[in-house]
Parts: structure tokens; sequence; C-alpha cells
């Protein structure tokens, strides 16, 4: 089944990770088979080829870049000019695989549709390239209001303002506070330029703050339910029914710690903590309890997202395998309408919605 995955962090697996994203992944993890600077080498799920394997035709893709303040522990860029450098870096590797015919920009309805007809359509007469979306995670890397819409020019369509920790324009996972003058003069300037706002990673502070000063379109590309997590990554009952009220989207994001509680990080594993796709499906049911449909759940998986086989569903070897999902859904009872819905349907009608009313388009 044609599927979207709303969350890929594909520039920074190609440049921080070094890999070739062309090839296949059991290469990739061959050739990392003997590094060990970082926990997830050699055991890779995300390429091109796999992409194209699970029909998964259209993905939400990243730039990345953190900034960190003197006092800050975290990984990231000691200026936000250099945050921005990195991003350019990263925008220049989507340039480079849509010159090999490998992917294809879609940042409008026009580019949309044809895509869409091109997969569901058109008889593959080669490899079909992969449609991504630019979506920009942690607003650090703007130096300053202006280059948002630098950013709008070469195609980015949705921004979350912040990540983990705290952020120049909002504060994210694991920290606290509501965005200051300037958090708030970029929900201004993402609604004038019909940005998406992604809530993904929004502290609680900034979450609510958020959704009382932006009114255009919201989803949560990669984001699991507080009730079955307990830990702030996730959103509590309250913020998933606001955001079905926004009529968002929620992404289930496929990073063990995420999805069942009380793992230990470089400790546990998959298979020990019973850890499989159930437990994504347990997440979307979820929030379907909530909404008394299906209409506000899809797929955004994060794998690869600085981790790997060692901390994603044990059943789950390459994103080929996001296809196991629908049976999955079946048996719990939903409908074939919609596990379309949850595969691609409900971004889909997401994405028409919001760049309808785009008069730039």
């Amino acid at each position: 089944m044609f599927t979207i995955d709303a969350h890929l962090d594909l520039s920074m697996n190609a440049l921080e990770w070094n890999r070739d994203l062309r090839k296949p992944v059991a290469e990739i993890n061959l050739r990392e088979k003997d590094m060990d600077d970082k926990p997830d080498r050699g055991k890779a799920t995300v390429s091109l080829p796999e992409l194209r394997k699970g029909n998964i035709g259209l993905v939400v893709a990243t730039q990345i870049a953190r900034f960190v303040d003197k006092d800050n522990p975290l990984p990231g860029w000691h200026s936000p000019e250099q945050a921005w450098a990195q991003t350019q870096g990263q925008l220049a590797w989507y340039k480079a695989m849509e010159e090999e015919g490998e992917m294809v920009q879609i940042k409008d309805l026009e580019s949309l549709e044809k895509h869409l007809h091109l997969w569901l359509n058109e008889l593959p007469f080669g490899p079909k390239p992969i449609g991504y979306i630019l979506s920009l995670e942690g607003a650090d890397s703007l130096v300053n209001l202006s280059y948002l819409e630098k950013a709008y020019d070469y195609g980015l369509r949705a921004l979350g303002p912040a990540h983990y920790g705290p952020g120049r324009y909002a504060n994210g996972t694991d920290s606290t506070g509501k965005m200051g003058p300037k958090g708030l003069e970029l929900l201004r300037e993402m609604e004038r330029l019909n940005i998406i706002l992604d809530a993904t990673h929004l502290c609680d502070d900034a979450f609510w703050q958020a959704m009382d000063h932006f009114h255009g379109s919201v989803w949560a590309s990669h984001n699991n339910c507080r009730t079955l997590v307990n830990h702030n990554r996730q959103f509590s009952d309250d913020q998933l029914r606001h955001l079905i009220e926004r009529d968002a989207v929620i992404g289930g994001a496929m990073d063990a710690w995420m999805m069942v509680p009380n793992w230990e990080r470089g400790k546990s594993n998959p298979k020990e903590m019973e850890c499989n796709l159930e437990k994504l499906i347990d997440h979307l049911d979820h929030i379907c309890q909530l909404s008394g449909n299906a209409d506000h759940i899809g797929i955004g998986s994060d794998l690869d997202g600085a981790f790997g086989k060692e901390q994603c569903p044990f059943d789950l070897d390459t994103i080929a395998d996001l296809q196991k999902i629908p049976s999955l859904l079946s048996k719990r009872g939903y409908s074939s309408r919609d596990i379309e819905k949850v595969m691609f349907g409900n971004w889909l009608r997401f994405l028409r919605k919001a760049w309808k009313s785009d008069s730039r388009e």
C-alpha cells in the first residue's frame, strides 16, 4: 500500500553518519560492521531503495542543527550561523539527490498531485523518485527571522520551533518555559508564509502558548502518548485532544523508548522489552479512542533518527516493514478505509487543506 512517512532525518544520516542512502541497507550496514563511534553503527534501517521496496513514496524530510549556549551540555553548534550552514549542507544533499533522480521536492498542490499520479498510476520504467517535503526540526539555525523567508523560498514547508532542551525560539523536550518575543514573532511569520507548525518536541509551556498564538495548520510529525509512556516527550491526552480539535494529524514514532515504558538507553533491548509494532498500534489506537475515529493518526516513524535496530521494534528489519502495519490494524478491527487513512490518507487530506489556502502557490 502507498505510504507516507512524516518524519525522516535523511540528510543527517547522509552527512553526519556518512551513509550513502542510495545503497541497500544491507550494504550500508556491512560497511559499518567494524565501526563503533555511534551506538547504531551497522544497525541502519533506512535507505532510498528500502523506501521504494516499502512503497513509501512520500516523506517529510528534515533539516536539523541545534545551537548550544555555553552552559548547554547537549551536542550542537556554537553559533546560529554555524547551525544555518549545517542546514544548508543538508539542503545541498537533497538537491544532489534530485539531480540524480533519486528524490523530488514537493512544495505545493501541483507538485503533490503530480507525484501521487506518478506513484499510483504510472508504470515504473525505473526507480521512482522519493517525494520529500522539507521540514526544519528546531528553529535554532534561523539566524534571524529574515532567514525563514529564505528557507521558504528554497522549499521549507514545515517547522518545529524546538528540539531537545532550551532553544533560541522555543523550549523543547526535557525543558520548561514559554516562548519569548522572538518565538511569538516566529509563529506570526510562519503563519504569514503558510508554513506548517510541527508541535513535536515543544515543551508543555511552549505547546499551549503556541496553540494560543498560531492560527495556521498544525501537525505532530512524530509523537506518541504520555498515557502509555509517561515522559514529557510524549503528548498528554489534553494535548492530543487539542490537536484533534485543530484537525491535526499525529504521526506514530518508532523509537523504542517512546513506545514502551521503563526503557533504559544503552541497556534495554527491544526483544526483552517486548517492543514490537503492536506497541505502535497501541499508541495510534489510543489517539483514535480520544477522537472517536481514525482521522488524526499516521506514520512519522523517526527511524534512524540517531538510533537503529538496537532501539526500534524488533519485528522491523528495515523501513520497508512499515507494510506490516495494515494487517496489524486489520486485526484490531480497523476497516480498509481507515487503514488507508493511516498509511497515507490523513496526511494527504491535511496537505491538500493546508496548501489549498496558500495564495502564493
